[in-house]
Order: C-alpha cells, then sequence, then structure tokens
C-alpha cells in the first residue's frame, strides 16, 4: 500500500471553501461575462483567487492578482489556524505586470500540507490591507514510501467552448479538485488566444450552448491586453479558483497560447489578424504567460527564462516539462534526411538527455505538448507535431526523437512514460522496435489526455516509424464535439510508495475510468 497523505480533512475543507466563497463573490460581476473592473476605493482585492507551481520537496511559488497597485504578502502554516505562521514579503503588484506577482518559499517541510493565505496590502498604507485569501498544498515527499499520484490534461476553452453556466461551468475542475490530487500537470494549450468566444452556440441537437463572454475574448488576441485578458478568462470560473487554491500545478505551453501551429518566423496570412509577424505575437503571449502562471524558470517580466524544466518530486518522479514550440523549425511536409534543430531545438535536446542521465528518480514523466506516434497536419501538405505519415525511417523532427530514444536505450535509462494532451481525445500507445523501421530503442507508452474544457475531435492516424500501437483509444466520431455532447478527459498517474509500481488511469468526466495500465519500476522498456 501506498503511504500517502490522508485527503484533507472536511473541516479545512469546509474553512477553505467558505473563504474561497467569499473571495467568489468578489470575482464576478453582477452581469455575468463582465469582468470586475478596478475600483480604487476601499482595500485591494484578490478577485482572481490564489495558485502554486511547481512545488518540489522543500519548495513551491505562490501566485496572485489584485484589483490594482498592491503589496504582495504571504504566510505560510503547519496548520489552517496559522499559529506560529511564517510570513514573506513578495513583490509591489502594478500594470507593469497586469497585477499580477509570484512569491517563491523556500525551506519548506517536505511531505507535509502547507497552508498559505495571500494579502495584499495599500503600498501607501500597509495597515490597509485586503482579506486575506488562503490555498494549501502538499510538498514533494522526500521518502518513497508516501507515494505520488497526479493529474494531467489540456486544452482549455478551445474551439468555441467557454464558461457555459447551465453544466456548471469549466466542471472537469471540480472532477479533479475532489480527486485530491498531489498536482496537476497541465500540458499546453491554456488557452486559445485564437479563438473568439460568442454569446451561444446552436448544437446540432438544437440545444444551445451558451458563453461567459469578455472583451479580450471577443476577437483573437494581438496586444499584450488581449491576451492577458484571454489568460484571465478561465478565473472567472469558481470551478477553476476553487481547484487553484487546493491543488498545485505544472504548466506548460504549445500553440493556442499564442496562434495555431505557430512556428519562429512565421508570417499568418490569416485575415483576422492585422498584426502578421508571429515573432510579435508569441512575445506578447510569452509575458503574458509568464504573469499568469507560477513558472520556476519564467520571470514574470517574461524577458527571459524559459518554459522547459525539470520539476523534482522527490525519489519516485521527475518530470521533465518540454517545450515544443518556441525552439521548433518551420512546419514543413517534414521529409528531409537531416534535420539537426527538429522541433526542440538542438540545445534543449542535449539539456534533455543530460538530465535524464542525471536523474535518480524511480520515474521520469516526459511531459510533452504534442504526441509522438500520431499525425498531426497543418494544412493539406504540411506537418505540425512529429510523425508525417511515412512509416519508413526517420526523416524530418523524428530525427530528433530517433536520437532521444537511442540516447535512453544505450545509456540505460529506465522509468520514461511520455504524457501528452493536444488531439483532444484520450489514448493509450504502446511503442515497440520489434514493430517499427527505427529499431534501436527500448519499448515505452505514451498516454494521452483531453480536452479538458474544449471541443472533441476524431482520433489521428498513426505513423509506423517508431512501432506504435493503439492499445486503447476514445475519441468522437466527428470534429468539435461540445462539452455538453461528450465527456471531457483527463488523466491520473498513481505511483505506489511500497512496490514503486506506475498506474495509469485514463478518465472520463461523470467518473469513468476507462483504461488502465501498470508499469513495473526498475525495468528498461515495456
Amino acid at each position: 500500500m501506498s503511504h500517502r497523505p490522508p485527503s484533507p480533512s472536511p473541516g479545512r475543507r469546509s474553512v477553505l471553501r467558505g473563504s474561497l466563497a467569499a473571495s467568489a463573490a468578489l470575482a464576478l460581476p453582477s452581469s455575468v461575462g463582465t469582468p470586475p473592473a478596478f475600483a480604487l476605493s476601499g482595500r485591494p482585492k484578490a478577485r482572481w483567487g490564489v495558485q502554486a507551481g511547481d512545488v518540489t520537496t522543500n519548495s513551491g511559488l505562490v501566485w496572485v492578482r489584485s484589483d490594482r497597485p498592491a503589496r504582495m504578502i504571504v504566510e505560510t502554516s503547519a496548520t489552517e489556524s496559522f499559529r506560529r505562521a511564517k510570513r514573506w514579503h513578495g513583490p509591489l503588484l502594478g500594470a507593469d505586470t497586469d497585477f499580477t506577482g509570484t512569491v517563491p518559499l523556500r525551506g519548506l517541510p517536505a511531505g507535509e500540507q502547507i497552508h498559505y493565505r495571500v494579502t495584499l496590502a495599500d503600498p501607501d498604507d500597509y495597515r490597509r490591507t485586503g482579506d486575506p485569501v488562503p490555498g494549501t498544498f502538499r510538498t514533494a515527499p522526500a521518502k518513497r514510501r508516501q507515494g505520488v499520484r497526479f493529474l494531467w490534461s489540456g486544452d482549455i476553452v478551445g474551439q468555441g467552448w467557454g464558461i457555459n453556466p447551465d453544466i456548471g461551468g469549466l466542471f472537469a475542475y471540480e472532477e479533479m479538485r475532489r480527486l485530491n490530487p498531489d498536482f496537476f500537470l497541465c500540458s499546453g494549450d491554456t488557452i486559445y488566444a485564437d479563438g473568439p468566444l460568442s454569446a451561444s452556440v446552436t448544437l446540432p441537437d438544437g440545444r444551445v450552448w451558451r458563453n461567459v463572454t469578455t472583451e479580450e475574448k471577443s476577437k483573437v488576441a494581438e496586444t499584450l491586453a488581449e491576451y492577458r485578458g484571454n489568460f484571465r478568462y478561465s478565473l472567472l470560473d469558481e470551478n477553476v479558483r476553487r481547484f487553484n487554491a487546493e491543488v498545485p500545478t505544472i504548466t506548460q505551453w504549445d500553440d493556442h497560447e499564442v496562434v495555431n501551429n505557430w512556428y519562429p518566423g512565421e508570417i499568418l496570412t490569416d485575415a483576422r489578424y492585422t498584426v502578421k509577424d508571429v515573432d510579435t505575437l508569441a512575445s506578447r503571449a510569452r509575458k503574458a504567460f509568464s504573469e499568469y502562471f507560477p513558472i520556476s524558470t519564467l520571470p514574470s517580466t517574461g524577458e527571459d527564462g524559459r518554459v522547459h524544466r525539470v520539476v523534482r518530486h522527490g525519489p519516485l518522479l521527475d518530470v521533465f516539462v518540454l517545450d515544443m514550440r518556441t525552439y521548433r523549425n518551420a512546419n514543413s511536409p517534414d521529409r528531409q534526411p537531416d534535420d539537426t534543430n527538429g522541433i526542440l531545438g538542438a540545445e534543449q535536446l542535449v539539456w534533455l538527455k543530460r538530465e535524464l542521465a542525471r536523474s535518480r528518480a524511480v520515474w521520469k514523466v516526459i511531459a510533452s505538448d504534442m504526441p509522438l506516434g500520431l499525425v498531426v497536419p497543418d494544412g493539406a501538405t504540411d506537418i505540425e507535431a512529429v510523425a508525417q505519415g511515412d512509416p519508413g525511417a526517420p526523416l524530418g523532427r523524428e530525427l530528433q526523437i530517433a536520437e532521444l530514444l537511442r540516447f535512453v536505450k544505450h545509456r540505460g535509462i529506465t522509468g520514461t512514460v511520455w504524457l501528452t494532451a493536444d488531439v483532444h481525445y484520450t489514448s493509450a500507445q504502446h511503442y515497440d522496435p520489434s514493430r517499427a523501421a527505427f529499431k534501436d530503442f527500448a519499448p515505452f507508452w505514451e498516454f494521452v489526455s483531453g480536452p479538458l474544457a474544449a471541443g472533441g475531435f476524431q482520433a489521428n492516424a498513426l505513423d509506423g516509424t517508431f512501432g506504435p500501437d493503439r492499445v486503447f483509444v476514445k475519441a468522437p466520431d466527428r470534429a468539435n464535439v461540445s462539452p455538453m455532447e461528450s465527456p471531457q478527459y483527463f488523466g491520473e498517474v498513481d505511483i505506489d510508495g511500497d512496490s514503486g509500481e506506475l498506474t495509469v488511469r485514463l478518465r472520463a468526466t461523470g467518473g469513468s475510468v476507462l483504461f488502465t495500465k501498470v508499469l513495473q519500476p526498475g525495468r528498461v522498456g515495456q
């Protein structure tokens, strides 16, 4: 049995929910769909909730957004009563970061429930403070017997499906919260900056989907303000704010944080955009992304830092967060016989191989924002992901993945598992050299889950280069099926502290476990 910390007590949950309910009353305006205005009278308010991110055995990041200039103050405690609390003085929140801020917490006890609360103080009079907003998270265990359990998914508010009050808003977040995971891995497409929302959509069966709407979600995002508004949108939902206050995140990005299928140097032909230079759009999106998620490698300025990183979650687990967007080459038919840049860029590949070789964790989860063996097209001829549909020897971006897989095999690196989202359905693929055109690698698994709050799509074709076998798939039979018509999907990973076994469960909203796979520790390929 896994010796994990028990679920938070009903008392703690009820206290936290009560405090969140109070902040929720502030967060949504009387006219649904209009974001809260900056009211400069009174005291600063954290209308958008709190969240924690990149939690390790002894550290974590805490985030907040103010409704005006304010000093961010964080208190932490081992108990919800906040006796003997420790105070952390954070940054001055201003317009340069859209009034957001993050405080790094260090020296935390391992494997413990950390209670925190964020207070916003008037910068001209620190005695004038807003109501504290509480949150909690568990630090990673220092001893493996505690075990680790986390969830993953991606693809949020996409294809025109936003916050619909008629179905309880972004309801998947509440289902995930009730599972009480150690953390949530958000696998990209955290927003759809290129996907405006209309007030209503008529479904094929005649029902009407209603969206909460905002000014920033009424058109494609181009300005920094519009990107920021897209990142704020999900925080209008009470399910999201409650989830964020109780479950820390590890967040990566993909394309829709900027524009569909983007790559560096691209010039858009989309008539909806007046700004055609994707590098300009990406710079603005990156700054907003860095402001709205607590990520250890990204400063709030968005000018430096990176998305790819390793988050070490105790002796059982390292999470290798990839960035398949920032350093990629241009989308093309992707059948070139030489490709040193690939989808990761040469430097990120060197980094990934080095960190995998250094890892002493039992399991090494590779958080990939795009799948490996699924053919994801970009238009009629170009390829958006890795696989290009040619089942033969590696070509194009496949060459870089082949180099990585070869390295993992020859270094005897065990416990690699690939997790991804992106394609808007859920599936499990087993890769084996006995079925592959490229054979110099050890077998491994790739699990796909999503969308979390977006349209569902049919399953993508497989590319045989790395020998994938689609062991399980659950996907709609038509494109862009709304969350009112089809379940949303997220995955669960449970690592047992005693045996070290890793169990993957592919879940659907409504409580269903669709597929389960148990993997054994310490094996090269399985």
